[in-house]
């Protein structure tokens, strides 16, 4: 067994290599610690970060805990090439806001709403790990239906797709 500040050093690496939320019960397993302690040690490392005013932060969500650059620091990140190093043209934005809001969906239903072919669109957000396929519609030619992926909440700074802003309906702005 870990002693506590040795566990707190473990939880806090685990955090730091993972791209994705991490479940309490996961840590719990992994370090032999108990749920109880995990996420006391984690509501401390939250605080901890939020004290010294860090660059990074500690998120909670529904799939667990996720460590992040703060939201105030997301632009300086971006720039510096971190996470993406290309912009993602307007094009390819609205199609990736389409896939997020009306996930599962397939490229007939994305190129409907927008009017115009996604194929290229759909290549790049593919290449860039920001949507994958996610299975095949139960219709005619069992169309290929995609849905975002844990590199698309981290790199929009979200937990969840709950995080997601709501959709202002046309006439209700």
């Amino acid at each position: 067994m870990l002693i506590r500040q040795e566990l707190k050093a473990v939880i806090e690496a685990i955090l730091f290599v993972r791209a994705e939320a991490v479940p309490v019960e996961e840590i719990a397993r992994v370090t032999g610690a108990s749920k109880e302690d995990v996420l006391t040690i984690l509501t401390e490392l939250t605080l901890e970060y939020n004290e010294r005013k860090s660059g990074i932060e500690i998120v909670s969500g529904d799939a667990g805990f996720l460590m992040c650059t703060r939201p105030e620091y997301h632009e300086y990140v971006r720039e510096f090439g971190a996470t993406q190093a290309e912009r993602l043209s307007q094009g390819v934005l609205e199609t990736l806001a389409i896939i997020a809001y009306r996930q599962p969906v397939t490229r007939a239903e994305v190129e409907a709403i927008r009017g115009v072919r996604a194929d290229r669109a759909l290549q790049s957000l593919q290449k860039r790990g920001l949507i994958r396929e996610v299975g095949r519609k139960d219709a005619p030619g069992r169309p290929v239906m995609y849905g975002t992926t844990d590199e698309f909440l981290k790199l929009f700074g979200l937990t969840s797709l709950q995080d997601l802003p709501a959709v202002l309906e046309e006439g209700n702005e």
